[in-house]
């Protein structure tokens, strides 16, 4: 089974082949694809939206159409600060309160300027987890771009209490990037429970749990609850994920 790397690599390649990444380029990022709208359309099409009225979504481009429905839907939407910087981690977006288009306030620097900067604290469940994804696979596993912000993310909220494994996780990506294959995991990885294409959306038969905790420089994750905040992944402590 190939190292999460080497499938990175391939998928890259294969999107930027068949002209389906969109700028600035696949490789290094979770890819910005051609079809991007399409595919949140198809999410906002599904009962697992219907039902959801606070999201959480990651800051990438190919989820920015996600965000904007979202907003433009009356919903309320935490995204993630770019690299969880901050010891306030999420924005808050209304758009009862954002005053501009939803596009606009969903991109990075709209939500940068007119999102509210929170902590787990003071945010609301979470209905609907949206995350990026370079590779997927019909089972709901996943591999990240490699700084293992989407793990950190669920762990943040999963010790707040504001997801479990009763919470929706979705995911939008183009058909180039489902793959037919096992993939590579490790215990703190986490499965999504809906994959969205531009032509189909993918119910995994079952996830795995959102997990509590950080993965420890072992790769592997602690079985016992602890505060994120006193841990040396915590923002502004000057380590670096690197394993979704």
């Amino acid at each position: 089974m190939e190292a999460k790397q080497a499938v990175r690599e391939r998928v890259w390649e294969r999107l930027e082949r068949e002209g389906a990444a969109r700028f600035p380029g696949a490789r290094g990022r979770i890819p910005n694809f051609v079809g991007a709208e399409a595919a949140a359309k198809r999410l906002a099409s599904t009962k697992e939206w219907a039902d959801a009225s606070v999201v959480k979504a990651n800051p990438d481009s190919p989820q920015l159409p996600v965000r904007a429905l979202a907003l433009a839907e009356g919903k309320l939407v935490y995204m993630a600060v770019p690299r969880l910087r901050t010891l306030k981690p999420f924005l808050l977006l209304d758009a009862k309160r954002t005053r501009t288009t939803p596009r606009k306030a969903a991109s990075i620097r709209g939500a940068s300027s007119l999102g509210k900067p929170v902590a787990t604290s003071d945010m609301r469940r979470g209905d609907l987890v949206v995350c990026g994804s370079v590779a997927v696979n019909r089972e709901g596993a996943r591999v990240g771009k490699g700084g293992g912000f989407s793990d950190l993310e669920i762990a943040l909220l999963a010790e707040a209490g504001l997801v479990d494994a009763e919470t929706t996780v979705a995911t939008t990506v183009h058909a180039v990037q489902v793959l037919d294959e096992e993939l590579p995991e490790t215990t703190h990885d986490f499965r999504v429970d809906l994959i969205v294409t531009p032509e189909e959306a993918i119910r995994p038969a079952k996830a795995t749990p959102p997990a509590i905790g950080l993965p420890g420089s072992s790769g592997r994750t602690s079985t016992r609850p602890r505060s994120l905040r006193s841990h040396s992944w915590w923002p502004g402590l000057g380590r670096t994920a690197n394993s979704a």
